[in-house]
């Protein structure tokens, strides 16, 4: 069985670290993926400053574990990392990183591109976007839920 890890960070999330430390954990794997997604600064209603990330404790960590679970027993990975941030993440900041290591890089890509998919539509986390004169909440687009379908 694969190793899994997961955190739920309210503070900065470093990417760069994380992936440092996967990697010298995962010495022998033979394909190790990252994905890294920030906060866009820009979209249709204008200029954003931060995203608020509402969170349930308890059920947001156990969501994002139960994801993670499904996805290293449905693929051939030797470890998974999900990193996701909660509460107030600045423009341009990461929100979420996610490793993969595995014999082979097909394995390894499609867990990073699985997790991603379901963690955009599924985890435990309410996305409002703040910017000057406005504020929404983000929901999964009809793309996302495209993307998720490809996994059922």
């Amino acid at each position: 069985m694969a190793t899994v890890e997961t955190l739920l960070l309210p503070q900065a999330l470093d990417g760069q670290t994380l992936y440092r430390r996967f990697v010298e954990a995962n010495r022998g794997a033979g394909a190790i993926v990252t994905f890294s997604g920030r906060v866009r600064g820009e979209t249709a209603d204008g200029a954003v400053s931060h995203l608020w990330l509402d969170w349930y404790p308890g059920m947001t960590e156990q969501s994002l574990t139960d994801i993670a679970e499904a996805a290293a027993a449905r693929f051939d990975v030797l470890a998974l990392l999900v990193a996701h941030r909660c509460g107030e993440v600045q423009a341009e900041d990461e929100i979420v990183f996610v490793a993969a290591a595995s014999s082979h890089r097909r394995a390894a890509f499609e867990a990073a591109d699985y997790l991603m998919d379901r963690l955009k539509s599924e985890a435990a986390l309410w996305k409002r976007e703040i910017g000057e004169g406005f504020a929404r909440w983000v929901e999964p687009t009809a793309k996302d839920a495209d993307d998720l379908k490809r996994w059922t």
